[in-house]
């Protein structure tokens, strides 16, 4: 039983395989010398072929790449994917730590606009040159996130 919901339309070459898939052909390209995507059959003119199967893993692949996973990550879904013995709690194990990953990288960016919004708010905004924003950034001031006169 096939998992794909559309008609097989036969094999495509990569510009449609990059539309239906929502992949470009230049990473189509890449997922395939990384050996994410198997090899594409080749025309008599060399040019790449894919079919319903090959269309339904790039889809995956878009997909797992919309989500944040990395490269690795989805090679590793991918074969849980294909394996028809494998546990759920595998796949759910590769989730968690991603999700654990994303949560790591949420609160880094939190504190970054924190210390942002932080310096945004000790600036004045008007004509004089001083900034404590640029000050923060090039390291001068204190250990709060930059000092200067016009802020004071």
């Amino acid at each position: 039983m096939t998992r794909t919901h559309l008609i097989d339309p036969g094999p495509v070459n990569i510009g449609e395989a990059a539309k239906a898939s929502g992949v470009s052909a230049k990473m189509i390209r890449y997922y395939e010398s990384i050996g994410l995507l198997p090899p594409s059959p080749r025309t008599e003119g060399n040019y790449r072929m894919y079919d319903a199967r090959a269309l339904h893993v790039l889809r995956f692949i878009h997909r797992s790449r919309s989500l944040g996973f990395a490269l690795e990550e989805i090679r590793t879904l991918l074969s849980l994917w294909n394996d028809r013995e494998r546990a759920s709690a595998d796949v759910k194990a590769v989730t968690l730590r991603h999700v654990a990953d994303l949560d790591a990288r949420i609160s880094e960016l939190q504190s970054m606009r924190d210390t942002l919004m932080t310096l945004a708010n000790a600036c004045h905004g008007d004509d004089r040159p001083d900034c404590p924003i640029l000050q923060s950034v090039a390291g001068e001031g204190d250990e709060s996130g930059g000092t200067d006169a016009c802020c004071h």
